[in-house]
């Protein structure tokens, strides 16, 4: 069961919460990929405010919240910034390499098509 205890702090899964096709369904989409990209890369948490996303604010929120209710991101509140952070070790202990083999499809499309990610 998901839990909060106050109103800055978001609901996430617990680990043995989440599922495949939720992780599957987070990362289809190619902003999706790219937030999970640019997060991999650069290994530490990042706010929403680091990404510069192709999207309107409300759909980056959105965006988000499908990769946080998905198990993929960890949101945490630090003073008005939200850092989002990658759940690699836990998507690493329940769906061993996905997370490994999706960042090296997604550099490999982007070599393939000649553009970033």
């Amino acid at each position: 069961m998901t839990t909060t205890t106050s109103p800055r702090e978001l609901e996430h899964p617990e680990r043995d919460q989440i599922r495949l096709e939720a992780v599957l369904h987070a990362l289809a989409d190619p902003v999706r990929l790219q937030i999970v990209w640019e997060m991999a890369r650069e290994g530490v948490g990042l706010s929403c405010s680091y990404f510069d996303l192709p999207v309107t604010k409300s759909t980056t929120t959105h965006h988000f919240r499908v990769l946080r209710e998905g198990g993929v991101i960890q949101q945490t509140y630090r003073g008005t910034a939200k850092l989002n952070s990658l759940r690699r070790d836990d998507l690493d202990a329940l769906f061993p390499g996905l997370l490994d083999k999706v960042l090296t499809g997604v550099a490999a499309q982007a070599a393939r098509e000649g553009g970033a990610i």
